[in-house]
């Protein structure tokens, strides 16, 4: 090779290195300067600092306009690291009314990438929250003296009632879950955990706006950046108005303080819930402020379980509130008529008299057996409707026929409330019981306890008084919600729908005759309102293996044009004439006299008075 090769060659290679180097240089260039955060945050905080605006979150108003939930000022410490001096930091402490332990806790924290993802030492970090106003006013006197040091202003959920805190929900801290999965939230915003707060997130927490402040070369804010033109206003989250009345819902919590169990109450024309009660409840303000982790610690550590929704949550054997399922059923399917009589001798007499019954005459139709609440008549007719080889080909056959009839009325599935939680109750099919047998040969009498909704049946308090408003409408029912108007938005189609049960409307008038029947002349005469309205309904009384019967109630008022639904739930409260009637008589009263009369005031007494609850309890907790 010669000389003049070896130096042009040798050329080309030093270019080459030349050329290499310059590129890793641009493309690092390009990282730090574009694509990088950390470096532009840093380029951006020497001159600008970005103050996110928190916007108010949407009040809350029952149906008749009552201010329910509004919001108060609250306050943030936040810092700068990148800006921080050395300052005072006893004084610091002092003025905040912390110790220097608790400091250096929370300042651990907001440095930990693991608890604040978003960290960055050249933008404005959560130091401490709900500073009340007058630590704020100390700091805001002393502010000039730390160095990096910010505060900044949100609001903190306020309540006018003490009543509904399992609708309304509460407000905390955004988690880490949380801001992974939606990049509006950072470190110490705060998000709605349960009821309403939860469901409607989206609506009540309105759009965070951004205020870009100007800093000299020292880091001192010389104003706003470009007169303000650069800011972005907050948008105040969207009020809403619930179907509850509030009226309403405390009085039902009223009634039922010291016991456990349910109200649900609803407006068969529209679904709209009037009044959801679940007992034990509590006070909403005690899940704000500064006391919030330990009064949620107390409610969490309470037996009675007080942060459980029990009318949407709770499942129960709906016991005689489910026979007037079984009727319309087997009236549909053919399998009785109205003068189709069966005997009662105390009990099933197939069975030798399981399950038992009381005295009533005897043989009856299905109007007087909804009126007399007879176990053997729809014992009966699920015997007749599986044993059918006519209209069946199979015991199977027939029994998901009868499930099919009872998911189109409500059963099985969430009805889909606009609440968190929401269980789905259990309605079985034939898979399920071929699985529990080991064999396809199982027969009615093997199951014969869910025709008195007993056994594998179960139920929420709001599916049973969706029931009692789909026998109100004669056959539809619309999905119970809670909210009645999102303010410049409309409600969910689903809420608006009709829901046919497929069910013949005639067999539904038969239905509520019986009903009519159960409260002038049959188990809950307790709840004739006559001549104030007619009411129609059917009690219950669930079998309960850890403890004494639950006592249910179902009904609705008036007969003709009801106006109302209601199911009463009381946990181990006996029978459904002993609890469950009374407390919907307390209720209907409420509702269409808006007072209890004079001649009921012992009753109202008697029932705020009675304690049913599975065991005495008597540490001092913070539930209602």
């Amino acid at each position: 090779m010669s000389k003049y090769n070896a130096l042009a060659k040798r050329k080309h290679v030093i270019a080459a290195v030349v050329v290499i180097i310059a590129v890793v240089y641009l493309v690092q260039l390009f990282r730090l300067q574009i694509l990088s955060p950390e470096y532009r945050d840093y380029a951006d905080s020497n001159a600008f600092l970005r103050r996110s605006l928190y916007p108010a979150r949407g009040a809350i108003y029952d149906r008749k306009g009552n201010l329910l939930v509004y919001n108060r000022p609250t306050y943030d410490v936040m810092m700068v690291v990148r800006e921080m001096k050395k300052f005072d930091t006893l004084d610091f402490c002092r003025t905040l009314n912390i110790d220097m332990e608790r400091f250096h806790t929370l300042n651990a924290d907001m440095r930990d990438r693991r608890k604040n993802p978003g960290y960055s030492s050249y933008t404005p970090q959560l130091f401490m929250s709900q500073l009340d106003v007058k630590a704020y006013g100390l700091l805001q006197e002393k502010l000039y003296k730390f160095p990096g040091i910010y505060i900044q202003s949100r609001t903190e959920r306020q309540y006018n009632y003490p009543n509904m805190g399992l609708i309304l929900g509460y407000v905390a801290e955004v988690d880490k879950n949380k801001m992974a999965a939606d990049p509006y939230y950072v470190r110490g915003d705060y998000v709605g955990k349960s009821g309403i707060e939860l469901s409607h997130e989206e609506d009540l927490r309105g759009e965070k706006g951004v205020e870009i402040l100007l800093r000299d070369a020292h880091g001192r804010v010389q104003g706003r950046y470009d007169d303000g033109k650069q800011d972005k206003a907050p948008v105040s989250g969207r009020d809403l108005t619930l179907a509850i009345d509030i009226d309403l819902q405390a009085y039902g919590e009223l009634l039922m303080h010291n016991k456990v169990g349910s109200i649900v109450m609803i407006e068969p024309a529209t679904g709209e819930i009037l009044c959801m009660v679940s007992a034990p409840t509590y006070d909403p303000a005690i899940l704000t402020g500064k006391d919030f982790s330990t009064n949620y610690r107390l409610l969490e550590s309470n037996p009675y379980k007080p942060l459980i929704n029990r009318s949407v949550a709770g499942v129960y054997p709906p016991g005689s509130t489910f026979k007037p399922t079984q009727g319309l059923v087997f009236l549909q399917e053919g399998i009785i008529n109205t003068e189709t009589r069966y005997s009662c001798y105390g009990g099933y007499p197939p069975l030798g008299g399981r399950p038992g019954c009381h005295g009533h005459a005897s043989p009856l139709a299905i109007q007087y057996a909804l009126a007399t609440s007879c176990n053997s008549f729809f014992c009966y007719g699920l015997n007749g409707m599986l044993g059918n080889r006519t209209k069946y080909s199979s015991t199977a056959d027939a029994f998901d026929s009868w499930r099919d009839h009872m998911v189109n009325m409500g059963f099985g599935y969430p009805l889909g409330v606009d609440l968190p939680s929401e269980k789905r109750g259990f309605i079985p099919n034939s898979k399920f019981y071929s699985n529990v047998f080991k064999t396809d040969r199982w027969v009615a009498h093997n199951i014969i306890s869910i025709a008195i909704g007993q056994g594998e049946i179960l139920a929420t308090p709001l599916q049973i008084a969706n029931l009692g408003a789909t026998i109100a409408n004669r056959g539809f029912f619309y999905t119970p919600h809670v909210v009645r108007e999102r303010r410049g938005a409309a409600l969910d189609p689903s809420f608006t729908t009709r829901h046919e049960t497929g069910i013949n409307r005639e067999h539904f008038e038969v239905t509520v005759n019986g009903m009519a029947d159960a409260v002038t002349i049959g188990t809950c005469r307790g709840i004739n309102l006559a001549p104030l309205v007619e009411v129609c309904g059917k009690t219950g009384t669930a079998e309960n293996p850890h403890g004494d019967d639950h006592s249910l109630f179902m009904g609705f008022a008036p007969k003709d044009n009801p106006q109302v639904a209601i199911a009463v739930v009381v946990e181990n409260g006996r029978f459904g004439a002993t609890n469950a009637v009374p407390i919907a008589r307390l209720m209907m009263q409420k509702f269409f006299a808006g007072e209890i009369p004079e001649s009921d005031k012992w009753l109202e007494t008697s029932i705020i008075n009675r304690v049913i609850l599975p065991y005495v309890y008597t540490r001092n907790l913070p539930a209602k």
